[in-house]
């Protein structure tokens, strides 16, 4: 299993897509406040689709009570600023991996206590960064590739024809 935090996200819409990967994926989604949105609004719940209620959601008031809360836990740390890259390294199950919010990432008091642990996606040097959303599918799939998609369907069926 993986757990993915979101540090103040903004964009519901994100939000709503992470929390159908989650679904999709069997992951935790962690939230640490404050929010540029509420959870009841339909922005996310359009953005998750039908799946939102069977998402595992847990809220933060801040970074601080995520950390109580989750004594001891190993959070990678998905940055632009990383030396490493997401491929880097092996995430373990039950592993946390952190986002930042859309507009300015993780802030960088947290990420220099946790440099060890700070991954990147790498990309062309002219770009700022990738949607939030999009970077949370990309690091989540490559953990659980490295986990050998362990509790996942690995294969497909066709509706009305056969391979």
């Amino acid at each position: 299993m993986l757990n993915i935090v979101l540090h103040e996200p903004e964009m519901p819409a994100n939000t709503g897509n992470i929390g159908r990967t989650c679904v999709a994926t069997g992951s935790v989604l962690h939230l640490i406040e404050p929010m540029g949105f509420r959870l009841n609004e339909k922005m996310i719940k359009r953005a998750g689709l039908d799946y939102w209620d069977k998402l595992d959601v847990r809220t933060y008031i801040n970074y601080e009570d995520f950390l109580a809360k989750n004594p001891g836990v190993k959070i990678y740390m998905a940055t632009t600023k990383s030396k490493q890259t997401y491929t880097d390294v092996s995430y373990e199950d039950n592993c946390y991996i952190m986002f930042g919010k859309e507009s300015a990432g993780i802030p960088e008091e947290i990420l220099l206590e946790n440099k060890e642990t700070c991954i990147r996606i790498p990309m062309l040097p002219q770009i700022r960064s990738l949607n939030l959303s999009n970077s949370v599918a990309i690091v989540a799939y490559e953990a659980l590739r490295q986990q050998n998609f362990s509790h996942m369907q690995l294969q497909g069926q066709l509706h009305h024809y056969e391979w």
